[in-house]
């Protein structure tokens, strides 16, 4: 099977299209372990779609479902207008809903879901947390130092709330945002989460610590723009086809 890897701010997946929509968890965690297959966070299947351009399937890297993957919806429109499945402006469903993308060049926006406040305020682990879900739930907490971060802690929030785990820090003066965030999935931190840093930009953006525009800055320490534009967020950045490969399972 020809499949292609892609990099999205240091988010990686393992991207093909086909006509036949079916589980594929288990091909999931063979083609992402990172000894023994191509490596990488996740999967994305493109398939054929009645309404819109095309469906995808999402698994993460230990064969479960994604409702939705900010970088991983970014590769997939540039994968998807690479090969030609649709033009530079496309609309994609997902199981968290239906994605808005435009490619121009090496970068692509998407359009998210609608941001939700699950919970306005959880304290716990010495934080104070909110939980939004931005296509997944996501807890953020804020701090002085991502040094803070703890691994220990994002693993035990991440069990008790089945939520991704955000630390962020503002820099007030920039008022640009830097994240870490631990992930479902992978059950580690990852080098970026698209819905991770949208769901601390809209935490920072109800606190008026940012604006409606922002620059913002995963582990991986690409620059992405996240934007507030009539109640919805949109997500823009780099995408890079880092190859192309025939796999044999």
């Amino acid at each position: 099977m020809q499949v292609a890897k892609y990099n999205a701010s240091g988010n990686d997946f393992v991207i093909f299209h086909t006509f036949v929509k079916k589980r594929r968890n288990d091909l999931a965690r063979r083609l992402c372990h990172r000894q023994r297959g191509v490596g990488a966070d996740g999967l994305i299947v493109l398939v054929p779609h009645e309404a819109y351009d095309f469906e995808w399937e999402f698994y993460n890297s230990d064969g479960s479902d994604a409702e939705m993957c900010g970088n991983g919806s970014r590769a997939a429109a540039h994968y998807a207008a690479t090969n030609g499945l649709c033009g530079d402006e496309m609309r994609f469903m997902t199981l968290a809903g239906v994605i808005e993308a435009r490619v121009d060049g090496e970068e692509a926006e998407v359009r998210l879901t609608d941001p939700k406040v699950v919970e306005n305020l959880i304290v716990s682990g010495g934080h104070k947390w909110r939980l939004i879900d931005t296509g997944v739930p996501h807890l953020v907490t804020f701090v002085d130092d991502l040094k803070a971060y703890n691994r220990e802690l994002a693993r035990e929030m991440r069990n008790t709330y089945n939520a991704n785990v955000n630390f962020c820090k503002i820099d007030p003066g920039n008022r640009t945002l830097y994240v870490r965030t631990y992930e479902r999935g992978v059950e580690d931190e990852t080098l970026a989460c698209g819905t991770g840093m949208a769901a601390c930009f809209y935490a920072a953006w109800m606190d008026q610590q940012v604006d409606d525009l922002c620059k913002v800055y995963p582990t991986s320490r690409e620059e992405l723009t996240l934007s507030l534009r009539d109640g919805a967020i949109y997500f823009r950045g780099r995408v890079e086809r880092v190859f192309e490969t025939t796999v044999t399972l």
